[in-house]
């Protein structure tokens, strides 16, 4: 499978990969992983590592589960508000701003965490760490023409 996840993380530069993979990833990967208890996309040997994330919808109220790729540092988790390089935060993003109480299910373990955008101290030590697992963020920050939210899920206390 590791030809596979090459294969992927090259072409998450395109263009027209991520107008594609906007629209037909989250839904698939959340059918999937709901599915599977996270083992195809999260757990073992992830080909890319993901979570889902569910946050309150700043507007709604309502609930809003995101697949997302992050990486760990240490109990915390990171993720990155990319939107595929599109020049719009994504909604989640903006719904963690407006409530940072968040739940994030990887594999079959669901936690309650806290969100926060990172400091730009940890922005600097994340990016490179970020850009490792997929290396088309370095891709979306150019063409964004905007800051890309990091933010840092800290384990909510009891």
């Amino acid at each position: 499978m590791a030809w596979y996840a090459d294969t992927v993380k090259r072409l998450g530069h395109a263009r027209w990969f991520a107008w594609v993979g906007s629209r037909v990833a989250p839904p698939v990967d959340r059918a999937l992983y709901r599915l599977t208890g996270g083992k195809v996309l999260s757990t073992g040997k992830p080909i890319l590592p993901t979570l889902l994330l569910t946050t309150t919808g700043r507007r709604s109220g309502r609930e809003r589960t995101t697949p997302l790729l992050f990486i760990r540092d240490g109990e915390r988790l990171v993720i990155a508000g990319s939107n595929w390089g599109r020049p719009g935060h994504p909604a989640w993003a903006l719904n963690l701003q407006a409530n940072p109480r968040a739940r994030v299910q990887i594999g079959r373990d669901v936690r309650g965490y806290r969100a926060r955008d990172a400091t730009e101290d940890e922005r600097e030590a994340l990016w490179p760490k970020l850009d490792r697992t997929w290396p088309a963020y370095d891709t979306y920050r150019k063409r964004a023409g905007r800051e890309i939210h990091v933010f840092v899920l800290e384990p909510a206390s009891a």
